[in-house]
């Protein structure tokens, strides 16, 4: 992490995760869009985390979060459980997932408060919540220089004239693939950002899992593939995993200008390969940043001409 990075606020979810696939089950692990986020943005700077907990959550959970450089001072605990997720995932590639259970508890009601010290926030994270409350998120930072928003197909079938509010105040949206054809009407994904664009961000990346991202502006194209890999073990947070080490790389560079999110594209490759090949967080915490640059490397070996790795 660098020294002189800008803290990243990031508002969403907190949980507790069971997963089932063909082979192996983990429950009660570490879940949730917020945490991937926290654990893959704080390898490259500070995070300020606000969301909500129940009474039930392990005290290891936090521990973890709080052996990074993530600021807990808005992670709210309330009367109650912890929200859980339960979900299973088949097919050759554990391609197709299945919620099984929901249970949304103290997350039901949440509304997010940002601590003072917070207020001051430059580079934004909306992580997968709704979109009202991303809206009330966007009324306490001022001074926001880059924000970022993620959402979900039940957002696009039951709030969208929130999203299309949503998406008129930030830099940037990410969907994937399916939502950004839903949101759009369109089949292919070019017009789909276009229409997306229309509404007023600067950014649309739109992820598609082993098949890489795509980021649009309204001049240029830039396509981010997936890092290869041979084992998957747990898809579940390889999209918030992408979103912390892309809005990492904006927070330490300062600006998020084209170069730089072109790079936090292929760091955010890299995370999410590294975030499906365990369960929960267990690849993220375990790896170094070394771990990461070198990943980096191997990915833009496989793209370059020449072969030249990155430096």
């Amino acid at each position: 992490m660098e020294d002189d990075a800008r803290p990243i606020l990031v508002v969403g979810s907190v949980a507790l995760d069971a997963v089932h696939t063909p082979t192996e089950s983990a429950s009660e692990v570490l879940g949730g869009a917020a945490s991937y986020f926290c654990l893959s943005a704080s390898m490259f700077a500070p995070v300020r985390l606000v969301a909500v907990v129940g009474e039930d959550f392990p005290a290891a959970h936090r521990r973890l979060l709080e052996s990074r450089p993530v600021d807990l001072t808005g992670l709210q605990v309330r009367p109650g459980k912890t929200f859980r997720w339960t979900a299973r995932y088949s097919g050759v590639r554990l391609e197709d997932r299945e919620t099984l259970d929901t249970q949304l508890n103290v997350f039901k009601d949440f509304h997010p408060v940002l601590p003072d010290a917070y207020r001051d926030s430059k580079v934004v994270f909306l992580a997968n919540i709704q979109p009202e409350l991303q809206l009330e998120v966007l009324e306490q930072v001022p001074e926001a220089e880059f924000i970022a928003c993620d959402t979900m197909k039940l957002w696009l079938d039951t709030a969208r004239p929130g999203l299309e509010r949503l998406f008129k105040r930030v830099d940037c949206v990410m969907v994937n693939d399916e939502e950004a054809v839903q949101f759009s009407g369109k089949r292919f994904l070019p017009s789909a950002a276009r229409v997306i664009l229309s509404y007023g961000p600067r950014v649309v990346i739109i992820k598609r899992g082993e098949n890489g991202s795509l980021l649009f502006t309204r001049d240029r194209v830039f396509l981010a593939p997936a890092h290869p890999l041979e084992t998957v073990r747990d898809p579940t947070g390889a999209g918030d995993a992408f979103a912390g080490a892309l809005l990492g790389a904006v927070a330490r560079a300062g600006h998020g200008g084209d170069d730089v999110l072109r790079r936090g594209m292929l760091y955010g490759s890299v995370l999410g390969s590294l975030a499906v090949e365990d369960f929960s967080v267990r690849r993220i915490i375990d790896a170094h940043m070394g771990d990461i640059e070198a990943r980096l490397s191997n990915l833009v070996d496989m793209i370059s001409l020449d072969g030249t790795r990155a430096k």
